[in-house]
């Protein structure tokens, strides 16, 4: 176990490689990862949280909490006013350093409503550092801002400040002061031209230099125990915008570019064990190396969608436009759209909103429906409340064969064919407006002889079939990488038991002797049996099933327990969910 209470507790440096698959993972394609999983502990039965995208991983990394208490829903959410670091939209991006900011401002001075690990070994006195990519890494200490914060933004307006003694050693060291851009790796290409071929390493050179030869100097000077997060923008930037496959699902997110973005965010973390040795705290610094969630290759192909079958100037003829949920919506509804990112510019025939985002209505101001688009999975808004509305979309989204399981706010009804959004833990003590209805798109894989490893998704994304995107209930998505390594950690363990974002942030707290005072009941747990003289957990698997709606469609949710800790594997339709099981027998 850890050290007491009277004694110092060692260092955690949480490192997220994001974007991860778990059997992405082996010592051809990530040497440094893979021997530290086999020398500590390998978390092979790991999970991201619902759905599974980055900002709303990141909440539950800070603060142990599922996203039901956190707000952070998905990367884009409602925030039911004009978020004017998003140019005015409702559906504000919340990989964005001014954007939370300006949300944290508008609720109460915290959106995530609970505090963070970082918050909280600050009020002890220990040292706390965020490096990495912007957004994820700002949210670690969106409240008070003590932390040494490095990301995208670094040296600009938007970005966080750095104190005179930062600036000064960067300078020394030879690092600029400000961050660079991730150059040709942040070309996505579009539907005739493929994105890039190159990963993220210019970026996270200077970001890894920072943390080596900056930021680790200073926290061991300190002379305190500390907290240090690195959030590595690959592969998941490389994934999403690889442009190895345009077009087609093989190879997908498994092609040279991806593979080259998994040994960039492997050779990183190798920069950091090696500055740990010396520095002399390897021995007083546990690590916990994760991803924010899976990866998939997205599919644009749809032989049901209204949206699929007009023809737009930017989208390959049959296939499915960005925005397709809002536009389907809306003429089911026959109800007119607009694009709250394109400052609320009506959307005609033969358009799609830019981003996918859709406040639907005559009264843009007081809109029926609000869509926010994220990829795998979208999160679908009643700002009214209207139960009866909500019958109608449910009724529309179970006919669409690009739909794979319906989750609905309990508040609205009880709807056939759909489970609700406390069935998988969205329904807590947020802050931010509750989705009425989560989406999960449909999955599949190619068959390559590990489904996790080439899964598919319909993807509501601006990005090109062929590429990269996430957020479903596909077990693709939902097996992030794990294992820990360190002075309080078992050497050579594979832990069976199931895991998850949130036991990461609740794990983290333990190890450094926080006590957090928390709002919400929806938490992780510390995963005692990776620790010295930890002892396994009692597992038990369940299986829960809604209620046939009138095709005969059910929405399935596979999951895992230690206690009352939810695990949450798979959900969906039986047959449009990759990695989904259904009972022969199934209970309501």
């Amino acid at each position: 176990m850890p050290a007491s209470a009277a004694d110092r507790p060692n260092n955690v440096i949480l490192f997220i490689a994001d974007g991860l698959r778990s059997p992405m993972v082996d010592d051809s394609t990530a040497p440094t990862m893979s021997a530290l999983a086999r020398s500590g502990v390998f978390l092979r039965n790991s999970h991201a949280l619902f759905p599974t995208f980055t900002t709303a991983n990141a909440s539950a990394f800070a603060t142990g909490h599922y996203l039901g208490d956190t707000g952070d829903f998905s990367n884009t959410i409602y925030s039911a006013f004009p978020v004017q670091a998003a140019g005015g939209s409702v559906t504000p991006f919340l990989e964005s350093d001014p954007v939370i900011e300006e949300v944290d401002a508008h609720f109460q001075g915290n959106y995530l409503n609970e505090e963070t690990i970082l918050q909280m070994a600050q009020a002890k006195g220990y040292g706390t550092a965020a490096v990495g990519k912007l957004g994820p890494t700002y949210m670690f200490d969106n409240v008070g801002r003590k932390a040494i914060v490095i990301d995208d933004s670094t040296g600009s307006n938007k970005g966080v400040a750095l104190s005179q003694d930062v600036q000064d050693r960067m300078k020394a060291a030879g690092l600029p002061l400000i961050a660079p851009t991730r150059g040709p790796n942040g070309v996505a290409g579009d539907f005739k031209t493929p994105g890039t071929k190159v990963a993220n390493t210019t970026q996270q050179d200077f970001f890894a230099a920072a943390a080596t030869r900056v930021v680790l100097p200073m926290l061991k000077e300190k002379g305190q125990p500390f907290v240090m997060v690195f959030w590595s923008r690959d592969p998941d930037g490389t994934q999403h915008n690889q442009g190895d496959s345009l077009g087609k699902l093989v190879p997908g997110i498994n092609g040279p570019t991806s593979l080259a973005a998994i040994r960039n965010a492997d050779d990183d973390l190798a920069r950091l064990r090696a500055a740990l040795q010396e520095l002399g705290l390897a021995d007083s610094t546990n690590i916990i190396v994760t991803a924010d969630h899976g990866f998939s290759t997205i599919s644009k192909q749809s032989a049901t969608s209204p949206a699929a079958k007009d023809s737009y100037a930017d989208v390959p003829a049959g296939m499915l436009p960005v925005g397709f949920l809002a536009i389907d919506i809306a003429k089911a509804l026959n109800l007119p759209l607009a694009d709250p990112d394109a400052n609320y510019a009506a959307i005609a025939a033969g358009q799609h909103p830019k981003g996918g985002n859709g406040v639907i209505g005559t009264d843009k101001d007081k809109p029926k429906v609000v869509v926010a688009a994220n990829g795998g999975s979208d999160l679908i808004y009643l700002p009214d409340g209207d139960k009866e509305l909500a019958g109608k979309v449910v009724r529309m989204l179970l006919e669409q064969d690009y739909v794979s399981g319906l989750f609905v706010d309990k508040a609205l009804g009880a709807f056939p064919g759909t489970l609700t959004l406390d069935d998988i833990a969205l329904d807590g003590k947020a802050v931010t407006p509750k989705p009425a209805i989560a989406v999960n798109f449909r999955s599949f894989d190619t068959v390559c002889g590990e489904p996790a490893r080439c899964g598919v998704i319909i993807a509501d994304s601006p990005l090109q079939q062929g590429q990269g995107q996430h957020g479903s209930f596909s077990r693709a998505d939902t097996w992030n990488f794990m294992a820990f390594h360190g002075p309080d950690f078992k050497a050579g363990f594979i832990d069976p038991a199931p895991t998850s974002n949130a036991d990461v942030g609740r794990t983290i707290a333990h190890l450094l002797g926080l006590k957090a005072e928390d709002k919400g009941n929806l938490v992780g747990r510390v995963v005692t049996e990776a620790m010295k003289g930890g002892e396994a957990p009692e597992v038990t698997s369940r299986t829960i099933v809604s209620a046939p709606a009138h095709n005969g469609l059910q929405t399935v949710v596979n999951m895992q327990m230690v206690g009352e800790t939810r695990y949450f594997d798979a959900a969906g339709f039986p047959g449009r969910t990759l990695g989904l099981t259904a009972p022969p027998q199934p209970t309501h």
